[in-house]
């Protein structure tokens, strides 16, 4: 079975979803090849994924996750959804209450990314606590897109919601040119004393596994090694990584290629099903 934890779809009707990407910049990917969830479901499909996650696409939507939720409702058999908002505004606990209602079962703080370099500070604001605190208690799934630079204040926020359950997409963009032990990206190793931090394995991780002095083997196994197999799951950042479903999927097999059948399993859609149980629920498995 293959559960894809990061997907992204974007909308052909631009009149009924309008774009309107955070930060003020619109993603290359989503401009340039879009995906719309027909689409998704086919190459999908096509690629022998069972289920996914959509997560959603703040470079295009920033907090309006309209298609995302109509997405899901549309294949509530395959999908679940991923939804973001910002989190110090004053109504931030009623849209997560709003679009929890809408079906979508996670949430996304976006602080960095291809479009924003520079990482932001907000999401361990005092403001944004109601939405830690909301998060924890509803046991929601929360993804942070972010940095390595900005994991020391995120243990602020595990230390204050010990009971959050965090994602880190692709393990905070961390570097493993520099080889064993990693130095570079000790304050990702750092936070794997908190047992509800997860890693999410994505292209770019990979990616960074083979250059310099790093090996899949060395820098992802650094990862089981830290955190355990049960807290990483696999996205393919699909169709936001250029290369095609099948290919992403591929990379993944071989890189985690010398790890036991069991943690490849645990990876590639066990962990998922404990952090979406509304995939679980539908899962036969």
């Amino acid at each position: 079975m293959i559960i894809d934890t990061h997907t992204h779809v974007i909308a052909t009707d631009t009149r009924k979803y309008p774009l309107a990407p955070l930060f003020g910049k619109q993603s290359d990917w989503s401009a340039e090849h879009p995906i719309d969830y027909p689409d998704m479901v086919a190459a999908e499909m096509a690629a022998g994924v069972d289920k996914a996650v959509l997560v959603q696409a703040s470079s295009a939507y920033a907090f309006d996750n309209s298609y995302v939720a109509d997405s899901v409702a549309a294949h509530p058999e395959r999908f679940t959804g991923v939804f973001s908002i910002d989190v110090v505004a004053p109504d931030a606990v009623a849209k997560m209450k709003h679009w929890m209602g809408r079906g979508l079962t996670g949430m996304r703080i976006f602080t960095s990314g291809s479009t924003h370099a520079e990482q932001e500070t907000f999401f361990a604001d005092e403001a944004a606590f109601p939405v830690w605190q909301y998060a924890s208690d509803q046991g929601l799934s929360v993804c942070m897109q972010m940095r390595v630079k900005g994991l020391p204040l995120l243990e602020t926020v595990l230390k204050r919601f010990p009971k959050a359950r965090v994602i880190l997409d692709h393990f905070a963009r961390a570097e493993a040119t520099d080889g064993p032990p990693f130095p570079s990206a000790a304050p990702l190793w750092a936070l794997s004393k908190y047992p509800d931090l997860y890693l999410k394995l994505t292209h770019r991780p990979i990616e960074q596994s083979v250059k310099g002095q790093s090996t899949p083997e060395a820098f992802l196994g650094k990862a089981v090694a830290e955190f355990g197999a049960a807290r990483m799951c696999w996205g393919s950042n699909f169709p936001a990584a250029k290369p095609p479903l099948p290919e992403l999927i591929e990379m993944a097999r071989k890189a985690l290629s010398f790890l036991s059948q069991g943690d490849q399993d645990q990876i590639f859609y066990k962990t998922a099903l404990g952090l979406y149980p509304a995939l679980a629920k539908e899962s036969k498995t």
